[in-house]
């Protein structure tokens, strides 16, 4: 575990899962920049979780870095514990971390499909099954689902089928904790020029992929990142929703 910087002990605390990858680090970075104490999970790669937790602590932030699997639930467990212990409770959950191996279905290998099962789906229920459990009252759950559940792109079927179900997940949780002051939403990125969305891909298709947006740009991390700080600050009537940052693609 890592933990850097100077605390205001007023702050919000949040935990970002992935805290260390494309979109979980300028997550982590935006958030901290909005006053909140930042705790960034990594799943095996310690070096880019000390990185982000250095690159928050240079803009004036506060964050530690703590190891988990997040589809471990004795792992998940540990990191709210430890969390509570260092910070005294939880108010923001950010779950961004997630697998991406894409194949026609007729090819699909099916130890692909259950990697991301296990990562995307199960994950996003043991998160979310401890964050209904500890976030405080004003608190956020902000779960990860993707555009391609509705625009359907070839070869993406096992991975969107995974999203499909964090959608319904963050819809019956969101009902779920009824009476507690907790939002539960999920963000829903198009196409994002992340090393997991640009890996594999050639030019011509980051090129295509670049048009389907009337901006005529693939969306940023930042563009994301902008979208969960909304959901995790002002946003306090948005709650049950999937959100589309795409730039309007449909």
């Amino acid at each position: 575990m890592t933990d850097i910087g100077v605390r205001d002990k007023g702050a919000r605390v949040a935990i970002v899962t992935g805290g260390s990858g494309g979109i979980g680090r300028p997550t982590a970075e935006r958030l901290a920049r909005d006053g909140m104490t930042v705790v960034i999970t990594y799943a095996g790669n310690q070096q880019p979780a000390d990185d982000a937790v250095a690159a928050v602590v240079a803009g004036g932030g506060a964050a530690t870095a703590i190891q988990a699997d997040v589809a471990d639930e004795a792992h998940v467990a540990a990191l709210f514990d430890t969390t509570q212990r260092l910070y005294g409770g939880v108010d923001v959950v950010v779950h961004t971390a997630g697998i991406m191996l894409l194949s026609p279905l007729a090819e699909l290998d099916l130890g692909a499909l259950d990697q991301m099962v296990r990562v995307n789906l199960r994950g996003t229920f043991v998160v979310g099954r401890e964050a209904a459990r500890r976030v405080r009252p004003g608190g956020v759950i902000i779960n990860f689902s993707s555009s391609v559940v509705k625009i359907a792109l070839p070869t993406y079927s096992a991975y969107a089928a995974t999203k499909g179900g964090i959608d319904a997940i963050t819809l019956i949780l969101a009902k779920e904790l009824r009476g507690r002051d907790i939002t539960v939403n999920a963000v829903a990125p198009g196409p994002t020029a992340t090393p997991l969305f640009l890996h594999g891909k050639d030019r011509n298709t980051i090129d295509h992929l670049s048009q389907m947006a009337p901006l005529e740009r693939l969306g940023t991390p930042e563009d994301i990142a902008e979208v969960v700080a909304f959901l995790a600050g002002p946003a306090r009537w948005v709650n049950g929703q999937i959100l589309y940052a795409n730039g309007g693609v449909i």
